[in-house]
């Protein structure tokens, strides 16, 4: 059902957005479909706090866990009534109806455009490895190895995404102002100079957990705010759709899908610094993937 959401509709407010958007402000528009990530968190957050600490263990094992994913449907479906109430411009109509803007067949669009699907999954690395390294990563490291307890480590969690929620604004800002592929390089630098303290700001005690907390979501939303199609424009406009779908989801496969266990086993089986190693090639990934694709786009002109 996620991967559905993620390679469909989010794609399709992405393309949606980014054609309403003026061309100053391309930015400022791209960054809101990623605000709904850290909300989500915040209020996912907030109830698995509120059940841990209200119920005894016992009921929240049996049936306390589930009441969160009633929440979530709900707002699903208000959601769903929002997507619908959409009102498209006449451009996007008309690219629609042309089928410029419709989805093209899968293997067409790997055969045409698998450069850009290749460089477009690994650019956005560098956000998405972080966006679990400071989400699953650190609650399942508290969980197991700790004896800490979830309450507190998620009240940690819920303040620092509001962090990272501003940060998401503030990028839709940054990004108009410098460049998209400017931010993502420097915010992938960033990301890389992180990891190598981040492990032993995670196991510094209760100072250290909220620092690495606060700065990783900072940087996570300056990333991530960016990260929505950070390619798109690379792709031909009849191939975008699911050119797009197709960079998302294999990028939050490789790049976020495996990172809580990859970093919990580095974790447990070379210490807790070796998990900085995972994040570290998130954003040499990003670094050379957006490299790569300016090597690429200055062969295509010249050409």
């Amino acid at each position: 059902g996620q991967g559905v959401a993620l390679g469909g509709s989010w794609d399709g407010l992405a393309s949606l957005l980014a054609l309403n958007a003026p061309e100053e402000r391309r930015g400022w528009y791209a960054m809101i479909p990623q605000l709904g990530a850290p909300l989500g968190l915040i209020v996912a957050s907030l109830l698995f706090c509120f059940l841990i600490a209200a119920l005894p263990a016992q009921d929240f094992l049996e049936w306390g866990w589930r009441y969160p994913f009633f929440v979530a449907f709900a707002i699903n479906v208000v959601a769903l009534f929002a997507r619908l109430r959409i009102v498209v411009t006449p451009e996007y109509a008309g690219l629609f109806e042309t089928r410029t803007l419709q989805p093209a067949p899968v293997i067409e669009t790997i055969r045409s455009e698998w450069r850009v699907i290749v460089l477009g999954a690994f650019a956005p690395l560098a956000s998405f490895a972080m966006f679990h390294m400071v989400t699953v990563y650190p609650l399942s490291w508290v969980f197991l190895y700790t004896d800490e307890s979830p309450v507190r480590f998620l009240l940690i969690e819920a303040v620092a995404a509001g962090f990272g929620v501003l940060a998401i604004i503030a990028s839709g800002k940054l990004s108009d102002r410098y460049g998209r592929r400017t931010l993502l390089a420097g915010t992938a630098l960033a990301i890389a100079a992180f990891s190598g303290f981040a492990p032993q700001l995670l196991d510094a005690g209760g100072v250290g957990e909220a620092t690495f907390m606060f700065v990783g979501f900072i940087l996570l939303g300056l990333a991530f705010g960016q990260s929505s199609g950070a390619l798109s424009s690379s792709f031909r406009l009849s191939h975008r759709y699911t050119g797009s779908a197709l960079t998302s989801d294999l990028a939050w496969l490789f790049g976020a899908g495996f990172a809580p266990l990859v970093a919990l086993w580095l974790s447990s089986s070379f210490g807790l610094i070796a998990s900085g190693a995972y994040l570290l090639s998130g954003a040499v990934a990003t670094l050379a993937a957006l490299w790569l694709n300016r090597e690429l786009g200055s062969q295509q002109h010249g050409s």
